[in-house]
């Protein structure tokens, strides 16, 4: 394996271990649920870096974009009901 190789590999771990931190610790609610998105898409990645690429459609499909729209909903549900007094 090159280095460049050693060097993207390398990226993406940092960059996943880091984006995962952020999506856990930051107390936004809303960039939390961003976090989780860009997350998903960056284990996608990862998943086609090691030619797995069933396993990242299913990440990009279910991982990023379902749940993530679905946490994007909730999250704009609470904040009506948050609003509206209700909650």
């Amino acid at each position: 394996m090159s280095l460049f190789n050693w060097l993207i590999d390398g990226s993406l771990a940092l960059a996943l271990f880091w984006i995962a931190w952020q999506s856990l610790t930051v107390p936004n609610l809303f960039r939390a649920v961003k976090f989780f998105i860009v997350f998903g898409l960056l284990m996608a990645i990862a998943w086609i870096r090691l030619s797995a690429l069933d396993i990242a459609l299913v990440e990009i499909t279910i991982g990023a974009g379902l749940t993530g729209i679905l946490l994007w909903d909730a999250l704009q549900n609470l904040g009506r009901k948050i609003t509206s007094g209700q909650a």
